[in-house]
């Protein structure tokens, strides 16, 4: 029997799984590490402490699987993404990492649309110029630790930095760059039009991959601290919702992928770079080559049921909290949430916006409150889903991963609110899994991702739309649109009064 191992690079830890050849899961490990907020709105970690996160995981993944070290062939790697490890000339950071997460930059971003050009940008990188992304970070390092920034010779995003360590070798793959605002997405290459204009040397850059590419093997010292042979292949790996894409099977045009966590995506395969969103929704590389994906994000889904959970039912499981929302019609009695209680992202890139329940009459019980959650999330998880169909994509069928699809009630409901197939998974391990792909296929297991797919991503139960009850919610979604607008003035003027 043979083996593969996916590594999935976190922000709050790092979780390792060993698959044999069906797709089956024969071990897992997990090991966390902490952010540092040092500053309002920063969020920074060691990258020593993925190192050593991801070691420690692996040794224990291998002792309590049992499996000789030579019968796992390879390993690969999903990561967060756009968070920035400047490295100096010897390949040591020169300071800690600044995440994805950290909203410091708003001033460079900015000044990269004054420097490079809003349409430039757009048309070049196929992303606007957000806080998230990693070419704001190396700026505002610039200006802000000269000292700091004049030993930093190249960069690597969290799970290069990782796999450098375990191999030696720099590189990065297409779907993490695609988040860095300094690749050319369609032309597959670093852009020497933003290069320029930043004043960046090419230099700078790690070379380029795909992400089933073998990037080394592992270095003696680390095999021996791992567990693992030398010999293991190691694979670039992707980034972490291009392998949640793999992972969930969406590799071929109509398929669509629903992930409820703490936030919400919708993400769609692109078979081409022809769509142009104009930054409406994010447009990135996929981990399966020459293909893309575009992707809407909604800023606090999962977390909008857990502050309403915690809020009004301490104590209480999901469970609990849920009972009897699937005997609510759609539309909560006339109750409507917008979930914007961290502003939001698509297609409102808006901080500043709040989160409303509209609607509230004496009749209403808490229930009501609970389902109208559930379904604003799903509206505004569905923004993108009109934007993509708008586009003239076919969306037909959603394969739904995370909290959103633990719940029958919530799959139903997607399935309504999307007018669209939904699928639940029966193995859902999402970018690790993934990950774990990329090094089955790199490794020769597989011809194709595709068929790798078919066998490793099982699919369990599939909910279809209720005729009635999308009629129901396409009058409701048109409502629940208009509260943006209709709120956004207030929200501003609120504004001063927040903590």
């Amino acid at each position: 029997m043979s083996y593969v191992i996916g590594i999935d690079l976190g922000t709050s830890a790092v979780k390792v799984l060993l698959l044999d050849r069906s797709g089956t899961v024969a071990a897992e490990a997990s090991r966390d590490y902490p952010l540092y907020h040092e500053h309002s709105g920063w969020s920074e970690q060691s990258p020593e402490d993925w190192v050593t996160g991801t070691v420690q995981a692996l040794r224990e993944l291998v002792e309590s699987a049992g499996v000789p070290a030579d019968a796992i062939e390879g390993i690969s790697f999903s990561g967060q993404m756009h968070g920035l490890v400047l490295l100096d000339s010897a390949g040591n950071p020169v300071r800690k990492a600044i995440l994805w997460n950290d909203t410091r930059t708003t001033a460079e971003c900015r000044e990269i649309e004054a420097l490079v050009g809003h349409e430039q940008l757009l048309t070049v990188t196929r992303n606007p110029a957000l806080e998230g992304f990693t070419l704001p970070k190396i700026l505002w390092v610039r200006k802000h630790e000269p000292e700091v920034f004049a030993q930093a010779v190249s960069f690597l995003l969290p799970k290069d930095y990782v796999r450098y360590r375990l191999t030696g070798a720099l590189h990065m793959d297409y779907s993490d760059a695609a988040g860095t605002l300094l690749l050319d997405v369609a032309g597959k290459r670093w852009s020497s039009d933003v290069l320029e204009a930043v004043k960046l040397p090419a230099s700078f850059c790690p070379p380029l991959v795909e992400s089933h590419a073998m990037t080394g093997t592992l270095l003696p010292e680390q095999a021996a601290a791992c567990g693992l042979s030398a010999d293991t292949k190691v694979f670039a790996g992707g980034a972490d919702n291009a392998c949640g894409a793999i992972g969930s099977g969406i590799l071929q045009e109509g398929l669509t992928m629903c992930s409820i966590g703490t936030s919400g995506v919708i993400l769609s395969y692109e078979q081409g770079s022809g769509n142009d969103f104009r930054g409406k929704v994010h447009f990135f590389n996929h981990g399966k080559e020459d293909a893309f994906y575009a992707m809407g994000v909604t800023l606090a889904a999962g977390y909008s049921l857990s502050w309403f959970k915690n809020t009004f039912a301490k104590g209480e499981s999901y469970d609990e909290l849920l009972q009897g929302a699937g005997d609510v019609k759609p539309g909560s009695n006339g109750l409507l949430f917008t979930p914007y209680l961290v502003g939001e992202r698509t297609p409102h890139p808006d901080s500043v916006i709040r989160g409303s329940f509209i609607g509230i009459d004496g009749s209403h019980e808490r229930i009501h409150f609970a389902r109208a959650v559930m379904e604003g999330i799903t509206f505004s998880l569905n923004e993108s889903v009109d934007m993509f169909r708008q586009a003239g994509k076919t969306v037909d069928t959603i394969i739904s991963i995370g909290g959103g699809a633990q719940n029958p009630v919530w799959l139903q409901m997607q399935a309504d609110i999307f007018n669209a197939d939904v699928v639940a998974l029966e193995n859902e391990q999402g970018p690790g899994l993934g990950a774990a792909m990329l090094a089955a296929y790199g490794s020769g297991w597989f011809e194709s991702l595709n068929a790798c797919a078919e066998l490793f991503v099982k699919r369990s139960s599939v909910y279809k739309p209720n005729p009635a009850a999308v009629d129901a919610y396409a009058g409701l979604f048109r409502i629940y649109q208009d509260i943006y607008a209709q709120t956004r003035g207030l929200n501003a003027a609120l504004q001063p009064y927040r903590k």
